[in-house]
């Protein structure tokens, strides 16, 4: 808890030391922190191997896509994207509901929570879990390519959606304006991980990992694990749609490129190097990792792939639980590292200290007189 809250007064304090365009891209790696704690519930709590991630944050963006590019283009007009094929002269069905803002923004985490909620019943029903699991919900995701990339006048195809104006009253292009969504992102991710975090340390939080360990005990208590599995998978896909909605705004585009098998397994790679079981490390990974891969990358273009790769086999071989693993083991060697020559931790007693037999009490010197018995 205490490295959550040294997390939060430095996302406070990133304004005063940020350029805008470091801020932006922290504002966007904070909304992949919004995925990274929805994968350590699901795959860290849960044990459930989530590889299409992608699918649920792609629909979130292109449901705020939708709704930005109506409102750029005005009361009666077509937005630009739907005018390139010539084939529409009003909105198309599929866009028209998009014109709320009070069906847009929850439909953003509505839809993938609704698409998780039909596989994991599925799913889980059959017990079909690790890699085969893993398999369908990443041929999901590939599949959700292959339909956004298929329609090229409803959804711009491999272009995606993009030129976006403004955002609530917001411009998005505006340095001001930017920081404001910064603080909008900020606030989310620490209200996403502050709701996870109490439902991990509770009752569910419990029956969760009971419920990865062994599936067959839990059902044996009178629970139901696929029920219990899939509150947690639901609930993960919620957040990637809503980190997909805040994307949108922060970055200026929402394409097939950022949604597809590669940015899932990325994902989950994030949240492997900075812990999977715990949920404040997971959110650092992906911040840690992407800050690194921008920062590379500038100095490196063609780098960064065999410096994360090498990571993630670092990490698998010498720190299976992650960053978050090896932080506790150093904490558990200092702790029996000792202070001038005095350790920390009380030596065990010995044996013979153990097995002696208790000292018996003094006999009294001298009987007690009458006076005293009285």
């Amino acid at each position: 808890m205490r490295f959550a809250l040294a997390a939060a007064a430095l996302l406070l304090l990133a304004p005063a030391v940020l350029s805008d365009f470091r801020l932006s891209l922290l504002a966007k790696f904070l909304c992949f922190a919004i995925i990274a704690v929805g994968i350590g519930l699901a795959w860290g709590q849960g044990g459930m191997l989530v590889l299409g991630q992608g699918l649920f944050f792609g629909l979130g963006g292109y449901c705020m896509g939708m709704h930005m590019k109506i409102v750029d283009a005005g009361p009666g007009n077509l937005p630009d994207i739907l005018t390139y094929s010539g084939q529409y002269d009003s909105l198309p069905a599929l866009w028209k509901p998009f014109t709320s803002a009070w069906f847009a923004v929850p439909m953003a985490i509505l839809l993938p929570m609704a698409i998780a909620a039909l596989l994991g019943a599925a799913v889980f029903r059959q017990r079909i879990r690790g890699a085969y699991f893993a398999i369908l919900s990443q041929a999901l995701a590939g599949a959700f390519v292959i339909v956004i990339v298929g329609n090229l006048s409803l959804t711009g195809g491999t272009n995606g959606l993009t030129n976006f104006q403004t955002f609530f009253g917001l411009s998005v292009s505006s340095p001001q304006d930017q920081r404001i969504l910064y603080f909008v992102v900020a606030i989310a991710l620490l209200l996403v991980f502050l709701a996870t975090r109490q439902l991990v340390v509770g009752r569910y939080g419990r029956l969760l990992i009971a419920a990865r360990d062994d599936e067959d005990r839990v059902r044996f208590l009178g629970y139901d694990p696929a029920r219990v599995k899939l509150v947690a998978y639901v609930l993960a896909a919620g957040m990637a749609g809503l980190a997909g909605a805040l994307f949108v705004p922060v970055v200026g585009i929402i394409s097939p490129a950022l949604l597809g098998i590669v940015p899932s397994i990325e994902m989950v790679i994030w949240v492997a190097l900075g812990g999977r079981t715990a949920l404040a490390w997971a959110a650092a990974g992906a911040i840690i990792v992407n800050w690194a891969k921008s920062s590379i990358s500038e100095q490196f273009p063609s780098g960064w792939l065999y410096l994360q790769g090498l990571l993630f086999v670092a990490v698998i071989l010498f720190l299976p639980k992650g960053v978050a693993g090896g932080v506790e083991h150093l904490r558990m060697y200092a702790s029996r590292v000792p202070i001038r020559g005095k350790p920390r931790v009380a030596p065990p007693k010995t044996l013979e200290a153990v097995t002696a037999a208790p000292q018996k009490a003094p006999k009294p010197t001298s009987k007690p007189s009458t006076e005293d018995v009285r």
